[in-house]
């Protein structure tokens, strides 16, 4: 596997860095997902669409030397920040493989992680039906997935920004992605054998200087570097998103109301 495979987001060293912030921002969230869903020490872990290893590395330092996470990706750039991030940590094994062409590494899986990957992948429905075959009985899947990316708005409303948001989803869609995958995973989990034990929305209305603010905040000019590369927008609309966004993040009133993430946690039954 010798070539780059790229996302939609892109896989360069600006785009790690904001997963990297995404990650500190969403850590307590996901702390708390893994906690109320009972993974500790000894827990064995799937990790899917591992990225630079942010969550691999908290989850190996929770299940400790008795437990094992198991962290797949696909990015060559992904998995060398990966590796670097988490070379300390015997209880983790990383493959490179793809989950939508790649077998998934069967073990005695007590739990799979999946973050915005469900999104970007061609055939969601076919991931859950992997899943399925190597997580056993009395398992867990968990899922932090968008059920509604386009509550992604601000308060005053901004024309600009909510074109933007439009792009970015019709972006994804076009590679073949969903964006409001997480509408559609109870179905696909249902139809491989688990039943849902816990649906709860994440959406946030937050101000500029609270933390969560930094989270699409710093998407938007990577977001609009990208639109900008795949040729769905032009350099006037991307400078006009960000002197709008500038703007409001300067009003202390302002709001931000966040893409309603979905927190999903299944448990394997047949």
């Amino acid at each position: 596997m010798g070539t780059e495979r790229d996302y939609v987001l892109g896989t360069h060293d600006e785009e790690l860095a904001r997963l990297g912030l995404q990650h500190r921002i969403w850590r307590r969230v996901a702390l708390d997902c893994w906690a109320y869903a009972g993974i500790t020490l000894g827990s064995r872990v799937l990790d899917l669409g591992a990225g630079p290893g942010y969550a691999a590395a908290d989850l190996a330092e929770i299940v400790g030397p008795t437990g094992k996470v198991v962290a797949l990706e696909r990015s060559s750039n992904f998995l060398r920040a990966l590796r670097e991030r988490t070379g300390q940590f015997s209880n983790l094994e990383v493959h490179e493989l793809d989950l939508m062409t790649d077998e998934i590494p069967r073990d005695s899986y007590d739990y799979s992680w999946c973050r915005w990957v469900a999104s970007f992948v061609s055939d969601p429905a076919l991931l859950v039906q992997k899943l399925s075959q190597v997580m056993r009985r009395g398992s867990k899947a968990l899922f932090h997935e968008y059920a509604h990316y386009l509550t992604f708005r601000f308060i005053p409303r901004l024309p600009s920004q909510e074109r933007f948001a439009q792009e970015v989803e019709a972006s994804w869609k076009a590679t073949g992605g969903r964006a409001d995958v997480a509408l559609d995973l109870p179905g696909y989990l249902a139809a491989n054998g688990f039943v849902i034990r816990s649906a709860i929305p994440r959406i946030y209305c937050v101000r500029p200087k609270d933390y969560m603010w930094q989270w699409p905040a710093s998407f938007i000019p990577i977001g609009l570097d990208r639109l900008r590369e795949l040729g769905r927008i032009d350099a006037e609309f991307a400078a006009q998103v960000k002197e709008d966004f500038a703007e409001t993040a300067r009003n202390p009133e302002a709001r931000m109301i966040t893409p309603l993430v979905l927190e999903i946690i299944a448990e394997k039954v047949s």
